[in-house]
C-alpha cells in the first residue's frame, strides 16, 4: 500500500530527459513506484494538466535567522523549494560563546545582511552555544531541508572575542578555530564559509572579522574542511563584485585544493555590454581545474528586483566617497545632499566604478517607488531620467532633489542595463557552464531590499515560457539535479526510485512569480519584500505536503541536512 500516488501528471525527472506522463508511487518518505503505478494508495493527487518535477534547490540563502520564526521559509517553500543551504558569505548565528558574542551577531547581521535588529532579538532564541546545539534545536521544526555552512565569523569571534575585529590570529588561535570547525562539521555542518568582501561590515562600521584572516588562517580552516566526508567551501571576495584579482583566485584554488573540495562564489553577472567580465570571473574555474581544484560561479537566472533607500545601508554604500556621507546621521546626510560642492565630488566619484558596481552610476535608470513628500506626488513608477527631462534638469540631481525632499524615505528601484537579447543569450551560456551554476538568491537577507526567493517560478516563466531560451526539462534540471551533485545530497535532486519524495507539481502554463509587494509580518512589526508564487499547486517534502492547492499546510516534514550522513563528498 503506497502513501500517495500522485497520478497523471507530466513527469520531469531532473535528469534533463524528455517529460513523459505517468505516475509517482510514494511510501515512507520516498518515491517507490514510477510511470504505469498501479498499486493501491491511501490518498490520491490528480495531476492532470500539471508538470511534476523534484523539489528545487537554493544554494545560497541566508535563512539562519527567519528559520527560527517562519519554519515554511516563504516565500520559497511556495516557489517550489524543497531544500535550502544556508550559512553563506561567513554568516552564522553560532558558534556563540555567550550574550556579547551574541549582541555581537545580532548587530553584524543587521548591517551586513539587513536583518531587522527587532525579529533578530524577538524571533530567535540564542539558546544554544555550540554549532551542533543550534542544528539540534532546529530539528523536527522545519517545513524544508536545510543545511548549513558554518561562518567564519562566528567562529572567529567565538575563539578570539573583541580582537577577531582588527588583528591577525595568533598560532594557537588559529588552532582552536580549526578545531571548533571541525567540532561543528562533525555536528552536521556543511562546510566552510568565508568573506574577505570590502561590502561587509560589522554593526559598528568595522569590516567583519574573516576579513582581518590571513592566509595561513584561510588555509588552516579549509583543511579542516576537508577532514570531514561531504562538504564544501564558499568565498566571497572584493573582485566577486568588481574582477577577480590573481591573489583572489590563488585563494580560491589553494583552499580547494587544501580541502580537496569545491568551492563556489557569487554572483556571477552577466552583460553584453561587458562581455569581457564574465568570462574573466569564468576563467577562473578553468585555472582552477587545471591546477586540481574547482571553482564555481553561483549566477542569478533573472533580472531586477533589489530596492534601494538613501535611509538604510545598501549597495550605493559601496561607490567611492559614499560610505562616510550615507553612514552619518540623518541630518548631517541631508546637509550633504543639499550641498553642491559635495553633490559634484559624490558623483565624481562614483562614475569611476567598473564592473557589477557600474550599474548604480545609471542615474536616470532609477525606477522611484514610495515617496512621501507632497511635491513628489505622481512620481511612483516613473524612471528619474523622464522626470530630469521634463525638469530640465541633470538626472543626478533630479534624484538627490527628489530623495531629499522625502528626507530620504524614497524607495529606489534600479533597473537593468542588460535586458537584451544578446546578453540571455550569454546567461544561457552560463546556466549551460560547469564553471557556474544557478544560485545566489539571498534569500532571508536583505529583507527590505529583495525578493531573490521568486527566482525558480520568474526563471520557468521568463526563460522557458517566454523567452523560450530553453526546455522546461533543461531549466528544471539546472535548479535540481545540478545543485544537488554539488553539494552531494544524498537521495535528492531528482524523481528516481528510492529518492526523496521531494516534488513541486505546477501549471507550466500558469507558472510565474507575483509582483513584489512588502509586508508587515516580521517579528517586531519590520516590513519585508515578499512575492507570492502563481501556478504551484502542490510542494511535497519527504513524501508530506507543505503546500497544498497553493496555501501552506503548516506540516514540518524537513530535515536538517548533516555532512556525512545526508551529503557524500565531492572532490574537485
Amino acid at each position: 500500500m503506497l502513501d500517495l500516488k500522485i497520478e497523471n501528471g507530466l513527469v520531469v525527472d531532473g535528469s534533463g530527459n524528455e517529460p513523459r506522463l505517468g505516475s509517482v508511487g510514494i511510501r515512507d518518505g520516498r518515491i517507490v513506484a514510477l510511470g504505469r503505478v498501479s498499486a493501491a494508495a491511501r490518498a490520491r493527487i490528480d495531476a492532470s494538466g500539471l508538470m511534476i518535477a523534484p523539489g528545487f534547490i537554493d544554494p545560497h540563502t541566508h535563512y539562519d535567522a527567519q528559520i527560527w520564526w517562519d519554519p515554511a521559509l516563504t516565500p520559497s517553500s511556495l516557489h517550489g523549494v524543497t531544500t535550502v543551504i544556508a550559512g553563506n558569505c561567513g554568516f552564522t548565528l553560532a558558534p556563540v560563546s555567550g550574550e556579547k558574542d551574541a549582541e555581537y551577531l545580532r548587530h553584524m547581521m543587521v548591517k551586513v545582511e539587513g536583518m531587522p535588529l527587532p525579529a533578530l532579538e524577538q524571533g530567535v532564541p540564542w539558546s544554544w552555544q555550540s554549532f551542533g546545539e543550534y542544528l539540534d534545536q532546529l530539528q523536527g521544526k522545519v517545513a524544508l531541508n536545510i543545511g548549513f555552512l558554518v561562518g567564519h565569523c562566528a567562529l572567529r569571534r567565538a575563539v578570539m572575542g573583541e580582537r577577531a575585529v582588527g588583528s591577525a590570529a595568533r598560532g594557537e588561535e588559529i588552532r582552536a578555530m580549526a578545531g571548533l570547525l571541525r567540532e561543528a562539521l562533525r555536528a552536521g555542518g556543511l562546510g566552510f564559509s568565508s568573506s574577505q568582501a570590502f561590502t561587509h561590515a560589522d554593526g559598528n562600521g568595522d569590516p567583519v572579522p574573516s576579513r582581518f584572516a590571513g592566509p595561513e588562517e584561510m588555509l588552516a580552516l579549509a583543511r579542516a574542511t576537508g577532514s570531514h566526508p561531504g562538504t564544501t567551501l564558499e568565498l566571497i571576495v572584493d573582485g566577486c563584485l568588481t574582477q577577480l584579482s590573481d591573489t583572489e583566485v590563488n585563494l580560491m584554488i589553494a583552499m580547494s585544493r587544501a580541502a580537496q573540495r569545491p568551492l563556489n562564489w557569487n554572483v556571477l553577472g552577466i552583460s553584453a555590454a561587458n562581455r569581457g567580465r564574465h568570462e574573466h570571473q569564468l576563467a577562473a574555474g578553468t585555472r582552477a581545474q587545471k591546477q586540481g581544484a574547482r571553482i564555481v560561479a553561483l549566477t542569478m537566472p533573472i533580472l531586477g528586483g533589489l530596492k534601494m533607500s538613501f535611509l538604510d545601508h545598501c549597495a550605493l554604500h559601496s561607490l567611492p566617497g559614499w560610505g562616510p556621507v550615507l553612514a552619518s546621521p540623518v541630518p548631517e546626510r541631508l546637509r550633504a545632499l543639499r550641498d553642491p560642492e559635495m553633490r559634484r565630488k559624490l558623483r565624481a566619484s562614483a562614475e569611476t566604478v567598473t564592473g557589477a558596481l557600474a550599474s548604480l552610476v545609471r542615474w536616470g535608470a532609477y525606477e522611484i517607488g514610495d515617496t512621501f513628500a507632497p511635491e513628489n506626488e505622481g512620481l511612483t513608477g516613473r524612471l528619474v531620467g523622464e522626470i530630469a527631462a521634463e525638469r530640465g534638469s541633470d538626472p543626478f540631481d533630479t534624484l538627490l532633489d527628489i530623495v531629499v525632499a522625502d528626507e530620504l524615505r524614497t524607495g529606489l528601484w534600479p533597473q537593468p542595463a542588460d535586458d537584451d537579447e544578446e546578453s540571455w543569450r550569454l546567461r544561457l551560456e552560463a546556466w549551460r557552464d560547469p564553471r557556474a551554476m544557478i544560485g545566489g538568491s539571498d534569500a532571508g537577507a536583505h529583507l527590505d531590499r529583495m525578493c531573490g526567493a521568486r527566482y525558480p517560478t520568474a526563471f520557468l516563466a521568463q526563460s522557458v515560457r517566454e523567452r523560450g531560451l530553453l526546455s522546461w526539462q533543461e531549466a528544471i534540471r539546472l535548479m535540481t539535479d545540478v545543485p544537488a551533485r554539488y553539494f552531494g545530497l544524498r537521495g535528492r535532486g531528482r524523481i528516481a526510485k528510492g529518492y526523496a519524495a521531494d516534488l513541486v507539481l505546477f501549471d507550466p502554463a500558469r507558472v510565474a512569480s507575483a509582483p513584489i509587494r512588502t509586508r508587515n509580518d516580521l517579528p517586531g512589526g519590520a516590513e519585508r519584500l515578499y512575492a507570492e508564487a502563481v501556478g504551484v499547486e502542490h510542494v511535497f517534502v519527504n513524501g508530506i505536503a507543505i503546500v497544498s492547492q497553493g496555501r501552506l499546510t503548516g506540516a514540518l516534514p524537513g530535515a536538517v541536512l548533516r555532512s556525512g550522513r545526508d551529503t557524500s563528498t565531492v572532490k574537485p
